[in-house]
């Protein structure tokens, strides 16, 4: 009973949601994402949508949402939670966490030992088409300029993994990886999580692309529609997921990121995305989400309340204690981390391509990633003497430097002088001083003369 009336009550909610959503696509003007009551999908949004080359040793390959989501149970730092009534989790349902608990803290957790590697963390394979057949691992999000605009328009391609493999010691650059190489296990990946949301937006103006963002990690790349360095396929950006950690790049090879790390790409297998997608639009103002569907394909469930859930895609991060944790040497990085939040709190609304709110970059980021811009040119090999001694020439000569300008202001705000008799005497009036003794020595000299040729005359 009490599972029929929660989803009653939650088929209710998104249904309130979705004739709001409808009803102001309906009144709204003939733009292409506000469309009719059908909710289509516009053409341009799957017409230059992005191709994914997926790497060809990666073996973590796009994976069906709602299969992870049933592999995985809610839990509050790694503790079971247990909650009367709630449901089979499904992607209809998934937000009831929200309302249930602290919704912060609750992580989809495997239910297997990860560390084993079951095999729904590895995702399907598309075929030689590109096509995913047994999974949907896309979300299309829709949204429009906050600021009433309804020529440019945001379309937002996520794509899901079950399993984000971190980097490993050969992916480290010297000469960070000889301090911690011998902290570490061979083969031993560290950043490893659960679950793994990855993106690519395209701006689009009156139905034509003008530029494309890809999620690389805690931050990412832009490029406008027409840089040469965007590739495509009949209009289509391509896009290479990175070895392990899916990251996107705007070409194959070797990639730097956090200024230590290299990711690999390459052009393993092609995955066409959006051939098996959900699409939604966002109202920037609401935040409400309704499902829309593409020309001449069947309606379906909503299916937007997993979007609402606010918590973890995978496994919460490891305490230190837990055997299965390791702790990377000096840095202080994990082997397993908390798993990724999702869609919707990727900024949906931005400015411009790049997020309005970048993450900021601790201390430790920052002097490593001024260590790395130093090293090739001054501090690898012979070349650290050099700067060791160009360093200390310059700091020995500003220590000198800053004494001797010490020294002149402190002379020059004293000032003036004080004599025996305590008059306070200007020292620019010194040499007159002088030369007044000098004439008063030499008049007693001349009385004392005088003196003695008088007595000799006597």
């Amino acid at each position: 009973m009490e599972n029929c009336l929660l989803r009653v009550l939650l088929v209710s909610m998104l249904s309130a949601h979705s004739s709001h959503a409808s009803s102001r696509l309906t009144n709204g003007n003939a733009a292409a994402t506000r469309g009719d009551i059908n909710r289509t999908v516009p053409d341009y949004v799957t017409r230059y949508a992005p191709l994914v080359w997926l790497h060809s040793e990666d073996l973590f390959r796009p994976s069906d949402i709602l299969q992870h989501v049933r592999h995985t149970t809610p839990m509050v730092r790694m503790e079971s939670i247990a909650i009367a009534g709630l449901p089979e989790l499904d992607l209809d349902n998934l937000a009831l966490l929200n309302t249930q608990l602290d919704s912060s803290a609750v992580a989809l957790t495997a239910n297997d030992d990860i560390t084993a590697l079951p095999a729904w963390l590895f995702g399907e394979t598309p075929d030689e088409s590109g096509r995913l057949h047994n999974a949907t691992s896309c979300i299309v999000i829709i949204v429009e300029s906050a600021e009433g605009s309804s020529d440019d328009v945001d379309a937002f391609y996520f794509y899901f993994y079950s399993y984000n493999r971190g980097a490993n010691i050969t992916q480290v650059l010297a000469p960070i990886k000889s301090l911690i190489e011998d902290g570490l296990e061979d083969g031993m990946h560290f950043g490893d999580h659960v679950g793994d949301w990855e993106h690519n937006m395209v701006r689009f103006r009156n139905g034509q692309p003008t530029g494309i963002y890809y999620s690389q990690h805690s931050d990412g790349s832009a490029y406008d529609w027409d840089d040469t360095a965007l590739s495509k396929d009949d209009d289509r950006p391509l896009v290479y997921s990175a070895y392990g950690s899916h990251a996107n790049y705007v070409s194959p090879g070797g990639h730097v990121h956090d200024s230590v790390l290299r990711d690999y790409c390459d052009a393993g297998q092609l995955w066409d995305p959006v051939s098996s997608a959900y699409f939604y639009h966002f109202d920037p103002v609401t935040s409400q989400l309704t499902r829309m569907f593409p020309s001449g394909s069947q309606e379906e469930s909503n299916f937007t309340s997993f979007l609402y859930f606010s918590g973890l895609w995978g496994d919460f991060q490891y305490p230190d204690d837990n055997p299965r944790q390791w702790t990377v040497p000096y840095f202080g990085l994990k082997r397993y981390v908390s798993g990724p939040t999702g869609p919707t709190t990727k900024q949906l609304v931005r400015k411009g391509l790049f997020p309005d709110h970048r993450e900021k970059k601790s201390w430790i980021q920052w002097g490593v990633g001024v260590f790395m811009s130093l090293y090739p040119c001054c501090l690898r090999g012979w070349r650290v003497w050099v700067s060791g001694t160009i360093f200390i020439v310059i700091f020995v000569a500003t220590v000198f430097g800053i004494g001797y300008a010490v020294k002149r202001c402190r002379f020059r705000k004293r000032g003036y002088k004080k004599v025996d008799d305590g008059e306070d005497i200007p020292l620019n009036n010194m040499e007159d001083m002088e030369d007044r003794e000098d004439r008063e020595v030499g008049e007693d000299r001349e009385d004392v003369a005088m003196h003695h040729t008088d007595a000799d005359q006597r």
